[in-house]
């Protein structure tokens, strides 16, 4: 059985990996946390885990096959070069660093201590997903014209937690959450990003709440992204125009939206619409443990970073996007993207 350390126990730490990680069988053995509450709480749902008040800590602990990060986005470079200098395997949440160069750090350094390094990109296991992907291959759509995808909600008033009251330096605002996944998402579907246009704004946060990209991929083809906390009339999730119709996805999970009806039957994901034609998309499986079951399986084979579920490179790509996307909103004009470690020719 792989046995894991995972470093936070905070949103992350405690809603999304440890219940993966125990419904992907791998032995979750040891918690990072300097909190009493989040320690208490670590421990009454993961009897006999070890608490550890750091990564020193974690690190000085025998036998650890693999080391969670679900800290801060701040400290990801930090806690995963720790981990990395000791030899262990790990996963880092998203984003993989708060700028390309950093991630690119990561990616290096890990390669050339022969670690495995991988990244937590979740989102990639939705249902929602994998009906879109599907769809896609298919050709259900014909040619494809367009793809918009939102992340929108309603918070007049801000959560109080460090992602809205630190600096997007520090790893704080929308882009680093969840840019991280719709940027991933567009890359996935259509291609590398080429250029961005994007405006940012930050209303009522330190790091900004309000964004919108739109992306040029390699191909040519565009796709625009969207994320806000204070859309007062949260959109759909998804929009793929098409020559032969229109997906249309309606609020992700238990979002509130301001189009109810295109979320449809418990059973569906989404719609596919010609003018005043609906037809119902029935939705396929997914499954976010198996991205540990993946990370298992790889670090069992005989080159584990090549099964990683994740190339971190991906990332890398990702934060140039989000690091372009930041100049061209700063200075009002269409920013190439410059993806480290990449021949810019």
């Amino acid at each position: 059985m792989t046995r894991v350390g995972l470093v936070g126990y905070g949103s992350s730490g405690a809603t999304f990996h440890a219940p993966l990680l125990r419904a992907a069988g791998l032995d979750l053995v040891a918690v990072v946390s300097a909190n009493p509450e989040r320690a208490d709480q670590a421990r009454a749902e993961n009897p006999g885990v070890t608490l550890v008040p750091d990564v020193g800590a974690l690190l000085a602990l025998p036998g650890l096959d693999l080391v969670v990060v679900a800290s801060p986005s701040g400290r990801h470079v930090e806690n995963a070069e720790a981990i990395i200098e000791a030899g262990i395997a790990v996963v880092v949440d998203k984003p993989l660093a708060c700028d390309a160069g950093g991630a690119q750090g990561l990616v290096d350094l890990a390669a050339g201590r022969g670690v495995p390094l991988t990244v937590f990109q979740n989102r990639r296991y939705d249902p929602e997903f994998h009906t879109m992907r599907d769809l896609l291959h298919r050709g259900v759509l014909g040619e494809l014209r367009r793809t918009e995808f939102r992340w929108e909600r309603w918070r007049p008033v801000p959560k109080s937690r460090w992602r809205e009251l630190v600096t997007p330096a520090e790893g704080g605002g929308l882009m680093l959450d969840l840019h991280t996944h719709l940027i991933d998402q567009a890359v996935l579907l259509h291609g590398p990003v080429a250029s961005v246009y994007a405006e940012v704004e930050a209303w009522t946060t330190t790091g900004e709440d309000d964004t919108f990209l739109a992306l040029r991929h390699t191909s040519g083809y565009s796709t625009h992204l969207t994320a806000s906390s204070v859309a007062g009339a949260p959109g759909p999730r998804a929009r793929i125009v098409g020559s032969t119709g229109t997906y249309l996805l309606g609020a992700a999970g238990d979002e509130p939206t301001a189009f109810p009806d295109a979320n449809g039957a418990p059973d569906q994901h989404g719609w596919l619409v010609r003018g005043e034609e609906r037809e119902p998309v029935l939705g396929l499986a997914g499954d976010a443990a198996d991205f540990y079951r993946e990370v298992a399986a790889a670090l069992r084979s005989p080159e584990p970073q090549e099964g990683m579920p994740v190339d971190p490179r991906d990332a890398v790509h990702v934060l140039a996007v989000i690091d372009a996307a930041r100049v061209s909103s700063r200075d009002a004009r269409v920013v190439d993207v410059l993806t480290p470690g990449e021949d810019p020719t």
